[in-house]
């Protein structure tokens, strides 16, 4: 009977390999464009390394190997930037592509990150159960653009770095920074869903998403996606709250950014920073039972400085080699968030001011 056991064990050794392969070949190299239809309207033609006019997605998939975009979607947005009709047409053109489709709900008028998670204007004063139903209505009726116009997304963000949970607002200044008092914290003016003191509707709200979702598009990949990949404990604290309390989702979406890490911090060291994180992501694909996902990394550039720029070529190999390699094939891909932003405003892009690729995007051909 042993010996029967060690020859069935043998004989599979050949499909672990297969399965294994097979998931590494489905790993998904992608970015996050949110920007890029006000760039095109303001006039900005990207090139490639030699020169040459291209078009930035085009570009992006047939020089650097990326086969999907990430998009974010806000509620009532100021000027329509990142609404509904935005996302529908940059969706179109990744379909004619044929790049795979992130869609990133914000659930916000505008910016949500793990500082604020500002409540939409149109749904202030709303009870719980009217706010889940806003929820649901927005999510619904956005998928249902995509879906009447031939698209469907792979993968679908249920909220953005809800790390502290969704659907609070915060003081703010004139300039929309939030404010905080003087012990560093932010200033909170409402709340439906902060993870410290409404976890249970924190948890609901991830739920009535991830249904909204399923309702449109049954076979959407939901994400929940937190902030600071290297965090396990962070990630162990929100996970085990949204699941206490009924929330549900298919895959864990992880940003990961040594810059940020180390901001302020110089005795931190970015590679730890990336090892910690795909120890997390080992620990969480086990603990949780799902596959994890990279939905945004980025380093920096700095023309004046060359091995900067090359360091960020380096550390992105990395993460992108161990995320398909080390983690028994549950890092289903690594996104880069807005990769062909210019410099002068977002420090962590990877083009240079002729809006051109820099080194850093050479990390994706490793």
């Amino acid at each position: 009977m042993k010996k029967l056991s060690i020859i069935i064990f043998l004989l599979a050794l050949p499909l672990m390999a297969v399965a294994q392969h097979s998931a590494e070949n489905d790993f998904v190299k992608g970015a996050d464009v949110g920007f890029l239809t006000g760039q095109e309207r303001r006039g900005v033609v990207f090139h490639d390394t030699l020169g040459h006019g291209r078009e930035c997605l085009e570009l992006l998939k047939n020089d650097y190997g990326l086969s999907a975009i990430r998009m974010r979607v806000w509620v009532n947005p100021r000027g329509g930037s990142c609404d509904k009709h935005e996302l529908l047409s940059m969706a179109r053109r990744v379909k004619a592509l044929g790049m795979d489709l992130m869609v990133d709900f914000h659930y916000s008028d505008s910016w949500a990150d793990p500082a604020k998670q500002p409540i939409p204007k149109a749904w202030l004063g709303h009870s719980y159960e009217q706010m889940r139903q806003d929820l649901h209505d927005h999510t619904v009726d956005v998928l249902t653009l995509l879906k009447d116009n031939g698209i469907e997304p792979r993968w679908v963000q249920v909220g953005n770095e809800t790390s502290n949970g969704m659907l609070w607002s915060v003081k703010t200044n004139e300039r929309g920074w939030e404010v905080k008092d003087e012990k560093g914290h932010t200033i909170i003016t409402h709340s439906m869903g902060h993870i410290k003191t409404e976890p249970e509707q924190y948890a609901g709200f991830i739920r009535t998403g991830y249904d909204a979702v399923k309702e449109v598009f049954p076979n959407a990949i939901v994400i929940i996606h937190l902030d600071r990949g290297h965090r396990q404990s962070l990630y162990d604290h929100n996970l085990d709250t949204v699941l206490k309390y009924g929330g549900k989702f298919d895959m864990v979406g992880m940003s990961l950014y040594p810059y940020w890490a180390r901001d302020g911090h110089p005795e931190v060291n970015a590679d730890d920073v990336i090892t910690d994180c795909m120890a997390n992501i080992r620990h969480v694909s086990e603990k949780y039972g799902c596959d994890v996902m990279i939905v945004e990394t980025g380093y920096e550039v700095d023309e004046a400085h060359p091995e900067v720029m090359e360091e960020g070529r380096r550390q992105l190999a990395r993460v992108i080699r161990e995320a398909r390699t080390q983690t028994g094939g549950h890092c289903r891909g690594v996104f880069y968030w807005e990769p062909q932003c210019l410099p002068g405003g977002y420090k962590l892009g990877a083009f240079d001011h002729n809006a051109a690729p820099t080194v850093i995007m050479k990390g994706f051909l490793e």
